[in-house]
């Protein structure tokens, strides 16, 4: 069940799909991609190893001191906190602000603000994704409604459930796991980025993801 749903590597997985739709249209809106300087925030080097167009340069920024031993041509990781970068880029300027799925993981409404803050502050244009609070299968755990169940709930599920992306060991950890991770939906998204666009990436006719989205030609 796994690799036909979540696996993006396996052709033909809904993971897969919505990448392939997802990469499409983040290649409408950024046509030059090709020849920019990207940062990446909360990604991994070799996230960048299959994409369909590779970046002039990409910088990562992770807090994952194992990213620092990834050997990916063009790509340079630094371990730091998206949500105050690390003085090494207080000076940098980028072409794009790229991040797949880590604003619902930074800890509460002030942190994605501050993340909010560090995009903005590093480029005109971002492209800046996160799963949408209300698709019926949360994302993580490929468990139906699991983000609307209590939270004790959410961690047996956690402990039990073997499909998701997500397995916890331990009830601690579950909790954990299960409480740091707060899916946003429009209002959520658009308090932390006002004036991009919020383009809703669609399964179905529904809202999978959301995408907020600022580009140097407005109507790109």
């Amino acid at each position: 069940m796994r690799n036909v749903v979540s696996d993006p590597g396996r052709p033909g997985s809904l993971s897969h799909r919505a990448r392939t739709k997802r990469w499409a249209e983040l290649l409408r809106r950024f046509p030059t991609l090709s020849d920019m300087r990207v940062l990446d925030l909360g990604g991994v080097p070799e996230a960048w190893r299959l994409v369909p167009v590779r970046p002039a340069q990409v910088v990562t920024v992770n807090l994952d001191p194992k990213t620092l031993s990834a050997d990916e041509p063009g790509v340079t990781a630094v371990v730091g906190d998206a949500c105050a970068l690390p003085a090494l880029l207080a000076k940098e300027r980028f072409d794009l602000v790229y991040s797949n799925s880590l604003l619902e993981h930074v800890g509460g409404h002030a942190n994605r603000l501050r993340l909010a803050e560090t995009v903005h502050t590093m480029s005109d244009q971002h492209w800046i994704q996160t799963p949408y609070r209300y698709f019926p299968v949360e994302p993580h755990w490929l468990f139906p409604g699991f983000q609307f169940l209590p939270l004790r709930a959410r961690a047996e599920v956690s402990i039990r459930w073997p499909f998701g992306h997500t397995r916890s060991t331990g009830f601690g950890a579950a909790v954990d796991d299960a409480a740091w991770v707060e899916l946003l939906d429009f209002t959520g998204m658009r308090r932390c980025f006002p004036h991009s666009e919020i383009w809703p990436e669609r399964i179905a006719g529904l809202p999978k993801s959301l995408v907020a989205v600022s580009t140097a030609h407005p109507g790109n």
